[in-house]
């Protein structure tokens, strides 16, 4: 069944607390810089010439393809072409899921760094691929339809859809998981995500790199749309704010993290998310804020 795709919304934010659904279709997409979300999300690609960045893999996809993106982890879609542009994002909460599976399943299995068939890709055939599409665009439809009883059949498809994606891939092979060779950027990121909690520059990693320090930020500002040191800071941030959510209070998380100061932390913690590390540790640990 067709489903009409609605017009493209930027934010990066869940306004129903437990799961939305998008399916656009436009000329040209708009991309969106590198970022990261607190929930679950899952694309379906339909139509377009689009490379998709994950924790510093490029994935090349294919119509069809299913890309499961976990919390926390940097992603970006990249738009090469001004084809048309279709898919379908869904976004769903980590407490809502765990809550829908209840004790029968774990519906956010597929998300699991740690399972042995883990992947951010899948390429389900194409009998696979119509039954998930099918299932999404039926989603689409009752949860923008307003139809009575329309927000608990929408659950049940949500159900029966993530059923299918862990199912797809316990029984995926090798071939259905794709693997590209890192680019220099690639390479950077990956060395970022592993050192970005030290002191870490241009400089450093154009000589780690064997290139220059304007040509490295130059084909990293073009291809992740931020600059090298913008994002170290993001990545330090992300890590205080799981830290926090863990109890560790803004005093230690800070070093941790690999800011200089409790300053510096402060202000970029404070342009990023609009809230002070204490104010938020507060937030998210019950703890009355000073």
């Amino acid at each position: 069944m067709a489903t009409k795709a609605q017009n493209f919304d930027d934010r990066q934010s869940m306004k129903n607390k437990q799961f939305e659904v998008f399916h656009y279709r436009d000329k040209k997409g708009e991309n969106i810089s590198i970022h990261h979300h607190d929930f679950y999300e899952i694309y379906f690609l339909l139509g377009g010439n689009v490379d998709f960045l994950i924790e510093g893999k490029t994935h090349h996809l294919e119509p069809g393809d299913l890309l499961l993106i976990s919390p926390q982890e940097l992603h970006q879609a990249q738009i090469r072409t001004d084809t048309m542009y279709e898919r379908i994002v869904l976004w769903i909460d980590r407490g809502y899921l765990a809550a829908l599976g209840g004790t029968q399943a774990d519906l956010a299995a597929c998300f699991d760094h740690d399972a042995p068939t883990h992947t951010n890709l899948l390429r389900p055939d194409k009998i696979r691929r119509a039954a998930l599409q099918d299932l999404l665009e039926k989603l689409t439809a009752e949860f923008y339809g307003g139809k009575p009883g329309g927000e608990l059949y929408a659950q049940s498809l949500l159900m029966q859809f993530m059923v299918e994606v862990n199912r797809l891939l316990h029984k995926a092979t090798s071939h259905q998981t794709i693997e590209e060779e890192p680019d220099l950027v690639s390479q950077v990121l990956a060395y970022i995500g592993t050192h970005f909690q030290e002191t870490i520059n241009l400089e450093q990693l154009a000589s780690e790199f064997f290139v220059s320090k304007y040509y490295l930020s130059h084909e990293f500002s073009n291809r992740v749309g931020i600059s090298i040191y913008r994002y170290v800071i993001f990545r330090r941030l992300m890590l205080a704010k799981e830290l926090m959510e863990s109890g560790n209070a803004p005093g230690s998380v800070y070093q941790t993290c690999g800011f200089g100061d409790y300053a510096n932390f402060y202000r970029a913690f404070k342009s990023e998310y609009g809230i002070s590390p204490k104010a938020y540790f507060a937030s998210v640990t019950r703890v009355p804020s000073a």
